[in-house]
């Protein structure tokens, strides 16, 4: 059988050398230089021949051997290479294909690069990065780049070392060390030392050829990982596609090539959305991608050929690529979805992640997916205030209410909050006012590594006048701070209660412990009173959310007031009667009865209707009321039934001695509703 002759140079070209070694079809990979065949794949039917050739030689290799067919998978630019192997494959009338090469693939050289129709086009895009820029398209267009704003104190101008050259760079006011008066050609290790010591960034060149040593630029930037902006884009590439290529190949080797494509998806953490806080293993994901799905701000820095999309959510994101891979079956495809900040933290990144291995596992979609890790607004803005994060609170309030922010606040001497942009920052000082926390201080940052960054440092005050829109971080630094109580239970003094009558501080706590409340429960306490039950509960966690009703507006207004004193923002006062304002409220997980104004039937109906599985308890202090509660509760089926009583005495200083005094017995009622089919405790 005869071998298939394949020029190489492009990821496509050692792409169709893999599908052909799989198949079983031998071939020679003619490579120009030692890298490209370093990055190859060896293998028994592979042979390599490295070096350039001229036509004469091309004609000679094809004569010697026994090929059925020659394919060009050489880059676009080497446009002279493709002329002499076209030629010399119709010299000696062997079948000639050309590979098409994807758009956006550069095969050797830089990590990235982008084309632009001009110098103003090219200039107008370094506009929006950050760093030092080396300029090797000579002195001429020199003025293109100097009059852009922002880019003169950036550049390092590579040019011949003329009376004219010189004349020019200092018309636009370059000079110093600005300045690298040299005659080419460069080599790519002269080319590498350039970029390390100038810290260049960005490398500006035109698509010159190998005369031009625009070769040794694309490697010299691949190896020190930096961008090339190249202007004037690349000859028209025409020829067949991958798919189509092939084809052919099996039409004339007689033997199956092609086979259903892969689907590489990465989802990628971009950092704050400047490309500068881009890992380099993002980066290269970046630039290796056929399509590119995210926010519109993110794609918007990514100057990567690929295919955008502005998707983001899982949504979005799971049928396009369904239908994409569909479309596309016998392609390889890498998607890269990019999320700002880090993908795991607080990222809509794990949404994603489990949709799609749902949808892998259900073999609705043939994909691999990889997680990239990128730079979190966190770290970058600790790293630009000098704090640290590991002994801080973070919380996020991203496109959500943040229960108790206050409360959480008043624990801690750092918190950090992630916000959804100015509106969260007036609502910071707001609550920071409310909870008389005016002595806190705010430092925010907004636009994190955009050019428009701003780090401020507020006062609650200064918070509520904030209007400028754009992403925000904030750390409070809390002076208020006290270490945090590891029991549960305030003094009955400690509450502002007037007449009213108030669950007292032994049986609050004991009926506190019976309703056994779990993270992001949801209480009613229902005829509270002053609150006391109310803020107890309230004051547990910063998850849990507390509803107390009461019909009086007496108390009502004391619930209020002891609310704000011990700044229980998870707490939501509901004056009126129930159960008819249990409506429109959350579900709730529990609740405490300590009145019921003679509605308890209707309540538990009510109660048991929402949540037919909830934790009540029950407070009395008569035998009557005791005998009603039992006679309601006959009517439900309940388990988890605990009935305590309790009677506290407390010590009163009377003519130098200590008496104690009773305080009337409570019967503490608790119940589940339901069956306990595990026969255990309720969680």
């Amino acid at each position: 059988m005869k071998e298939i002759l394949l020029f190489a140079g492009t990821i496509e070209g050692r792409r169709l050398s893999e599908r052909l070694a799989e198949a079983g079809i031998a071939h020679t990979l003619c490579v120009a230089t030692e890298y490209g065949e370093l990055v190859l794949k060896e293998h028994p039917l592979v042979r390599i021949r490295r070096g350039r050739m001229e036509r004469a030689e091309m004609e000679r290799l094809l004569r010697e051997g026994e090929f059925a067919a020659v394919v060009d998978a050489t880059h676009p630019y080497a446009q002279i290479v493709t002329e002499n192997v076209r030629a010399a494959a119709q010299e000696t009338d062997i079948p000639y294909l050309r590979l098409k090469r994807k758009e956006g693939k550069d095969g050797e050289g830089a990590e990235q690069i982008a084309f632009f129709e001009s110098g103003r086009a090219c200039a107008e895009a370094l506009r929006e990065t950050k760093g030092n820029i080396l300029l090797t398209t000579g002195s001429k267009e020199l003025g293109v780049y100097c009059d852009t704003p922002g880019l003169r104190e950036r550049l390092y101008v590579r040019i011949l070392p003329a009376q004219e050259s010189f004349a020019l760079c200092r018309e636009h006011g370059i000079g110093g060390k600005q300045i690298l008066a040299m005659q080419g050609p460069f080599t790519q290790e002269m080319n590498e030392a350039t970029i390390r010591q100038y810290r260049i960034r960005y490398l500006v060149t035109k698509e010159s050829g190998a005369a031009g040593g625009y070769g040794e630029k694309l490697k010299a930037a691949a190896r020190t990982g930096i961008s090339v902006y190249a202007v004037g884009r690349p000859a028209q590439d025409t020829g067949s596609s991958f798919a189509q290529v092939c084809q052919r190949l099996e039409e004339i080797c007689r033997r199956p090539i092609r086979k259903s494509g892969e689907m590489e998806i990465v989802l990628a953490g971009a950092g704050m959305g400047d490309t500068d806080s881009l890992t380099r293993e993002a980066y290269r994901a970046i630039e290796e991608a056929d399509v590119l799905l995210g926010a519109q701000r993110l794609l918007e820095r990514c100057q990567a050929k690929a295919e955008k999309k502005p998707y983001y959510r899982a949504e979005e994101i799971v049928p396009y690529l369904k239908t994409l891979q569909e479309e596309r079956v016998l392609e390889d495809i890498k998607a890269v979805a990019l999320f700002s900040g880090d993908s795991g933290f607080y990222s809509g990144c794990q949404k994603l992640y489990g949709a799609l291995m749902e949808q892998i596992r259900a073999g609705a979609l043939q994909a691999s997916v990889r997680i990239l890790p990128g730079v979190s607004s966190l770290a970058y803005f600790c790293a630009r205030i000098g704090e640290s994060y590991q002994d801080a609170a973070v919380y996020s309030m991203h496109g959500k209410k943040l229960s108790n922010l206050a409360g959480r606040i008043r624990r801690r001497e750092k918190t950090f909050l992630l916000t959804s942009g100015a509106a969260d920052i007036r609502t910071l000082g707001h609550a920071l006012q409310e909870a008389g926390m005016d002595g806190c201080r705010v430092l925010a940052g907004c636009q994190l590594s955009y050019p428009d960054e701003r780090i401020m440092e507020l006062t609650p005050a200064e918070c509520l006048a904030v209007s400028e829109e754009g992403l925000y971080i904030c750390c409070v630094r809390n002076p208020y701070a006290r270490p945090a109580s590891l029991t549960h239970g305030k003094p009955d003094r400690a509450f502002v209660r007037d007449k009213i009558p108030m669950t007292k501080e032994e049986v609050r706590e004991v009926s506190i412990c019976k309703l056994r409340l779990h993270e992001n429960a949801v209480l009613y306490d229902i005829g509270s009173g002053t609150g006391s039950i109310a803020v107890e509960a309230a004051g547990l966690s910063d998850g849990i959310r507390v509803f107390a009703f009461e019909r009086k507006a007496e108390a009502v207004g004391l619930i209020e007031r002891n609310r704000k004193k011990f700044g229980a923002d998870n707490l939501s006062v509901i004056e009126g009667e129930a159960p008819e304002n249990f409506a429109g409220l959350p579900v709730p997980t529990h609740a405490f009865i300590g009145g019921s104004s003679g509605r308890l039937k209707d309540i538990l109906d009510a109660l048991s209707s929402l949540n037919p599985a909830m934790r009540i308890v029950l407070n009395a202090v008569s035998m009557e009321t005791i005998c009603e509660i039992r006679e309601i509760l006959s009517r439900y089926p309940l388990c988890q039934e605990e009935v305590v009583q309790i009677q506290a005495s407390r010590a009163k200083a009377a003519a130098g001695y200590h008496m104690m005094t009773a305080e009337n017995p409570v019967w503490i009622c608790a119940f589940t509703f339901g069956v306990d089919r595990e026969g255990g405790e309720t969680e």
